[in-house]
């Protein structure tokens, strides 16, 4: 018998990373084809997928990584390319029928763009390039009638309770995001001063990269989940709820306008997310990929108020996706340069939520209608968080 999914090709960016690597499983379990590459600097295992796969692209963001990839797989006849413009190439050029988007932050907006203009379905990992730059990103996909698809494990849940006629958005009428906590749930700001990096990293859930690992602790990943809802729905602030999910069973649900609700349930695994991606719009066995959920297991679901005193960015999140504006992106790129900062222990675990919080009120009240435009204010934004790092620091 064929495989339905064999025709079906894919270009990763992120492929060394968590979701990059469960996205080569998850391709390889339904026999497509891989046909491009990307990463930041992980080059040993980068030149193993380029041996495995023989992708006809590789981008590699690190000018000296790319540099030393080349000389490995120099006897193959993948195109090893450099840098941003590098990843921009491989979006346009590469013929793939969809792409996969798990680069780390706002980097992601620039190939999101490119990809979408070579007309590629996108499986959306990446969420950062929504928040910062949804408006333009998403008239672009509808300009070119291209399919974003989402591949966090909430905003995918989501999609699949509205698919269908009887279950259309709109008959929509609240989004409930659930979130794990994180590390430090049920404690307060002054208990979270002398947090470190290490204690961040270490996700009660999930195995994530350090970035976002650390936008878990302090709740921003859920901030940032509640712009990329606001967007990709359709619908106000007000009608996006969070609750705190400590199981990681229900990934979210969807209040419809009759008061009935609908959930996505499954084990905590990222490949179930890809792999509806991936298959979409049919769904295709996964061939024992997945744990199936078990009703015999005796295991308890909780739903608790998430404390927006402490976790404060979510409350951001949402004044600034009301005004619709660039303080959505302003907030991003604070958010991506005091993390930074934080793992490089130059600053404090709440110096995150003070830093994000004084930067978008010194600059979040500013329209974007470019990239060019983008490029400025998460410029701006970075270069005052260092400043009131420094500041900080003498």
């Amino acid at each position: 018998m064929s495989n339905k999914f064999e025709d079906i090709s894919l270009s990763v960016l992120g492929s060394t990373g968590s979701i990059g690597k469960q996205t080569i499983d998850v391709a390889e379990n339904l026999g497509i084809k891989i046909t491009a590459l990307c990463a930041n600097s992980n080059i040993e295992l980068l030149e193993e997928q380029v041996r495995k796969f023989n992708p006809r692209f590789c981008a590699v963001y690190n000018d000296k990584a790319a540099k030393d990839l080349k000389v490995r797989v120099s006897d193959t006849s993948t195109k090893v390319l450099t840098g941003l413009d590098g990843i921009l190439e491989l979006c346009y050029e590469d013929k793939s029928n969809i792409l996969l988007n798990s680069l780390s932050g706002s980097v992601g907006v620039k190939p999101t763009l490119c990809a979408i203009e070579s007309g590629k379905n996108i499986a959306m990992a990446n969420k950062e390039p929504i928040v910062a730059a949804g408006k333009i990103i998403l008239k672009a996909a509808k300009d070119k009638n291209v399919s974003l698809i989402p591949v966090d494990s909430e905003h995918s849940a989501i999609f699949q309770c509205i698919s269908g006629n009887f279950n259309s958005d709109r008959f929509v009428r609240r989004l409930i995001l659930t979130a794990s906590g994180g590390p430090f749930y049920g404690k307060k700001r002054h208990e979270l001063v002398d947090i470190t990096p290490e204690e961040a990293i270490k996700h009660p859930t999930w195995n994530m990269g350090k970035k976002i690992s650390v936008d878990s602790a302090t709740l921003m990943n859920k901030a940032l989940e509640l712009i990329e809802a606001v967007r990709l729905f359709n619908v106000p602030q007000e009608n996006v709820d969070i609750t705190v999910h400590r199981q990681s069973i229900v990934h979210s649900m969807v209040e419809f306008c009759d008061n009935s609700v609908l959930a996505q349930m499954g084990y905590p695994n990222m490949r179930h997310c890809i792999h509806f991606a991936l298959t979409y719009p049919d769904r295709a066995d996964d061939k024992g990929l997945c744990k199936p959920l078990d009703f015999k297991e005796a295991f308890k679901l909780t739903f608790d108020p998430v404390d927006e005193e402490t976790f404060s960015l979510i409350g951001l999140a949402r004044k600034a996706v009301s005004k619709d504006n660039g303080g959505c992106a302003v907030m991003n790129a604070a958010n991506e340069e005091a993390v930074a900062l934080f793992l490089d222990k130059k600053i404090g675990f709440t110096d995150i939520f003070d830093f994000v919080e004084e930067t978008y009120e010194m600059s979040g009240d500013v329209d974007i209608t470019s990239v060019d435009e983008l490029d400025e204010i998460e410029d701006s934004a970075r270069r005052f968080v260092r400043k009131l790092a420094a500041s900080k620091k003498n």
